[in-house]
């Protein structure tokens, strides 16, 4: 038998989650799917950290998602919250259908 080199191996966990990275910006789409949870008040620093991105990435998306009518933005003192538009929430949640979508497993798309 050949010998299987053990990199080259994808797991089924590794290969869903790119399936879905493949179509979306994975920073972006944590971003604003953490901005689904309106219970908590969202900072620019808090959703870098959330998304795994940097203040300086997280602080340019938000600006574009402004431009676009996706989010809006409060000065609280230095800090600024950020909050999804009635807009920006029917994207988000599309997003995340979509996303779960792209990972569900195969054979449930054949049977649904």
């Amino acid at each position: 038998m050949p010998e299987v080199d053990k990199q080259a191996k994808v797991s089924d966990e590794e290969q869903k989650h790119d399936q879905g990275d493949m179509l979306f910006k994975k920073k972006q789409l944590l971003i604003l799917l953490a901005l689904k949870d309106s219970t908590q008040g969202w900072y620019i620093s808090t959703l870098a950290k959330a998304a795994g991105a940097t203040y300086v990435h997280a602080c340019n998306f938000i600006k574009e998602c402004e431009k676009m009518g996706i989010t809006t933005s409060e000065k609280h003192g230095k800090l600024k919250m950020v909050k999804l538009t009635d807009k920006g929430l029917k994207i988000a949640n599309m997003l995340n259908d979509a996303y779960a979508m792209i990972n569900e497993p195969a054979a449930k798309k054949e049977q649904g």
